[in-house]
This record gives C-alpha cells, structure tokens and sequence, in this order.
C-alpha cells in the first residue's frame, strides 16, 4: 500500500516553526564568516574553526570550538542535532 502525500498543505506558518523546540542545526564556520553574519562577535583570531548550533528557525544557540561541545550543547538544551553542509 502506497501513500499518497499530493494533498497535503503546509502553511507557510506551520513550516516556519517546523522543528521548533525539538531540532538543533550545527555547523561549522571560520570566525571571519560568523563575523560577517553576527557584527556583534567579540574579536577572535582570524581563521578559527568554530561549531554553531543554530534553532531550527535560524536562531543562534551557541558556538563552540569543538563538535563534541556543539553536540553536547543541544543535547543539554533537550534538542536532536542535526549537521548542515
């Protein structure tokens, strides 16, 4: 048996707060580029690695200067990470 997902409808609301609360979205960044996205950065050394957890509305959560501490953010804040490329 086979669904049919054609009838579906999806505001645009509805998908706007699609993973809100449950889903957190890493990735990693050179601090120039979160520099660029967020003028309010402290200075940092030009060229660090940082991991970002971002909500899923887009909304920064925290950096980190590891994955693991990025991981283990989200999963502190109750939230399924999740990798953005």
């Amino acid at each position: 048996m086979t669904e049919n997902f054609n009838d579906a409808v999806v505001t645009e609301d509805e998908l706007a707060h699609l993973g809100e609360g449950t889903v957190a979205y890493l990735r990693e960044f050179d601090s120039d580029d979160l520099k660029e996205r967020f003028p309010g950065m402290p200075d940092m050394a030009s060229g660090t690695r940082l991991w970002a957890v971002f909500a899923a509305d887009g909304r920064p959560i925290l950096l980190a200067d590891a994955r693991a501490s990025a991981l283990a953010g989200a999963m502190q804040n109750d939230l399924t990470p999740v990798s953005v490329h």
